[in-house]
């Protein structure tokens, strides 16, 4: 099974590099499955998917960390986002909002579509996951996606990657380390090494033995 693991930055996939003794790049070709860096959000992520997704990958992997929306869910925690819907793509109505499903110009909500039996995959919690151009630091903006959407956690890639799959007709993984609570910004809180190193332990398994 050919691999394209996808992710916004290197840091977030820093280990999986060095465990396979990668040097970091954009863009990396090996035997088994191939490293990609997009860049932040879901434009970078569109463009660059766009000039390397092709038929010769039988599964893409979107990895990298997210802040959750649910308070019980650990931090540094490894989940696996099975739903994932672009939570701004539509229209406000005065103090309501219009999706592009409702409005007829498109879909906003993608799933993953890769069922293998795979161990250390099956043992991940499945969650639903938004996806934003601005991450959420604003109590009533928090609130207000939580009553339209009740996602469990947000990222600014994840819906760009499934859509790109979906229309690529490719199977796709989208797997998340919770970095942060989606509340108001507060560093001191987040736990983003731990996120990236659980994320890494897991890419790195499911790698060797996909």
């Amino acid at each position: 099974m050919k691999i394209l693991v996808v992710a916004a930055t290197i840091p977030e996939i820093a280990a999986v590099y060095t465990h396979f003794n990668l040097p970091p790049a954009a863009f990396l070709q090996s035997p088994n499955f191939d490293l990609l860096i997009t860049g932040v959000g879901m434009t970078a992520t569109a463009y660059t998917l766009g000039k390397h997704l092709s038929a010769d990958y039988n599964l893409v992997l979107n990895l990298g960390i997210a802040g959750s929306f649910d308070y019980s869910i650990p931090l540094g925690s490894v989940l696996n986002v099975i739903s994932d819907e672009f939570a701004e793509l539509g229209a406000e109505n005065k103090d309501s909002f219009i999706s592009i499903d409702e409005l007829g110009f498109g879909k906003s909500k993608f799933e993953n579509n890769f069922s293998n039996e795979i161990y250390c995959l099956n043992q991940l919690p499945k969650v639903n996951g938004i996806t934003v151009n601005k991450v959420h630091g604003n109590k009533k903006h928090i609130h207000e996606v939580k009553a339209r959407l009740n996602p469990k956690l947000e990222s600014m890639e994840g819906a760009a990657v499934f859509y790109a799959c979906e229309q690529a007709g490719i199977p796709c993984l989208q797997v998340r380390g919770i970095s942060n609570y989606v509340e108001e910004r507060n560093k001191e809180t987040w736990k983003i090494e731990l996120a990236i190193k659980n994320l890494n332990d897991w890419a790195i398994e499911f790698l060797t033995n996909a």
